[in-house]
């Protein structure tokens, strides 16, 4: 049997991983369903359109500036206690989004429901680390990535199938059972921290995380709908002077909220980067392949749902054994370089496919994609988590989710402004464009081989310590 610093005895760690599975695949899942019932919102709540994105926008602004405030918070008071907040505070707003009867309502509705979500993504990979034993963190890794890139992508087909029988309400009343009976799971069989962040929370390096990181998201996403330049430069501005003193501040800080301690060990550093550039180079893609096969090939949307299963299916099976062979001691850097060469390869020949494809065309290269991340993103995440040492999990926890949110987000606003400048021909740059973002990235991921990352977690560890 393991002991509580190395992992939790089975049958427990099966019921907490399951736990932390369906939650997980919750919080992503709410991200992208909503996307697909905007026009249904719209209409049923007499709204414009415009309007109506805020009930996208809501969600992800409240991650993105509480994701390392409660990663901290679980570092420093348990990373179990912030999950099942986050869990509880999720289901309940879950209801009310399903319960709201005007578009203002349900935006704050979204906007509490993002901070739930936040909640159980800030500390998923943190609480993973102690689920495990350190033997098997490749596989804990793998099923990790492997829920997150199933829950992205089967979103809007899981949306559109639920909306075909139902309103858009049971989009949002669906999680509370959910929530509700993982939360009971939850407080049985999910560990506490075997080790605590000792000092206090800062309260101020929240409040200028959030301000730094929202406003960063709204300046991007203004770069990709041509915002007014004159706002755009003074929010740039506000950007550059919150974000110059959030950093300055958490030189100061033993157990900084920004994780500037981990971000010094050159291999979490790289991983933070890598994950930043694959991200986007995926959100490029993802949405910009949907409008290429229905507005350049004249696709149905069943179709286009049917001809990107291919991707998240190749990652089911590639996810696992990237999990093995990190465990077997190959080098996550080489393993990552390997998967985003594929997966920039993926990329260019969907980028670079003939006027009038076959559907058999189209899927096989989808194939290429998922084999190629699938056997990026688990290496990756082991890679950056090994490097932390264990009572800063929650830290390298909270730092993945915010690379990941701010990939996606810069990947989005690329399409946008891709289809402003260029129409629906734009779609092909976009996934040229995410290509050579990949080879990048692929580059970054080797220069960790040879990287030691537990011995640079320790060195982190003791320097804390001293």
């Amino acid at each position: 049997m393991n002991t509580p610093h190395d992992g939790v005895p089975v049958p427990q760690r099966y019921w907490a991983i399951a736990t932390v599975a369906l939650t997980i695949s919750l919080s992503v899942l709410d991200g992208a369903i909503a996307n697909v019932a905007l026009p249904a919102i719209a209409n049923d709540l007499h709204a414009s359109p415009a309007a109506s994105i805020w009930v996208i926008n809501a969600y992800q602004l409240a991650v993105v500036v509480s994701l390392l405030a409660l990663a901290s918070l679980g570092d420093f008071f348990g990373y179990r206690r912030v999950y099942q907040c986050g869990l509880a505070l999720f289901s309940v707003t879950s209801l009310l989004c399903a319960l709201a009867g005007s578009l203002p309502t349900l935006t704050l509705a979204r906007a509490a429901q993002g901070f739930g979500a936040a909640g159980i993504m800030s500390v998923n990979t943190a609480l993973i680390r102690i689920i495990y034993p350190r033997e098997h963190l490749g596989r804990g890794m793998a099923l990790n990535a492997l829920v997150v890139a199933l829950s992205s992508a089967a979103g809007p087909t899981l949306a559109a199938g639920i909306l075909s029988i139902a309103p858009w309400q049971w989009l949002f009343a669906i999680n509370v059972p959910l929530g509700v009976a993982a939360f009971f799971i939850g407080l049985k069989t999910l560990p506490d921290n075997p080790a605590k962040t000792a000092g206090r929370f800062d309260s101020l390096s929240a409040l200028l995380n959030a301000l730094t990181f929202g406003a960063l998201i709204v300046c991007v996403d203004g770069f990709g709908h041509h915002a007014n330049p004159l706002e755009l430069g003074a929010l740039l501005l506000f950007t550059a002077v919150v974000g110059t003193l959030f950093v300055r501040r958490q030189m100061t800080l033993p157990s900084p909220l920004l994780p500037l301690d981990l971000l010094r060990i050159p291999v979490f550093g790289l991983s933070i980067a890598t994950s930043i550039t694959s991200f986007c180079a995926q959100m490029l893609a993802m949405v910009a392949i949907p409008f290429y096969l229905q507005s350049q090939l004249g696709m149905s949307a069943a179709e286009t749902g049917l001809l990107l299963t291919p991707w998240p299916l190749a990652i089911v099976v590639v996810a696992p054994l990237a999990g093995r062979l990190v465990e077997h001691g190959h080098s996550p850097g080489l393993l990552g370089g390997i998967g985003l060469s594929i997966f920039a390869l993926g990329l260019a020949l969907l980028g670079t496919l003939p006027a009038h494809p076959l559907p058999g065309d189209i899927a096989w290269r989808m194939a290429v994609c998922g084999i190629g991340f699938g056997f990026f993103q688990s290496p990756n995440n082991f890679a950056m988590l090994s490097a932390a040492p264990p009572q800063r999990s929650g830290g390298a926890s909270g730092m993945l989710g915010t690379a990941r949110l701010l990939g996606q987000t810069t990947g989005a606003a690329m399409v946008a402004l891709f289809l402003s400048l260029f129409g629906i021909a734009g779609t092909r740059d976009c996934l040229l464009v995410a290509a050579a973002i990949s080879v990048c990235a692929a580059a970054v991921s080797c220069l960790r081989i040879g990287s030691r990352t537990q011995a640079a977690g320790k060195k982190v560890s003791e320097a804390a310590r001293a």
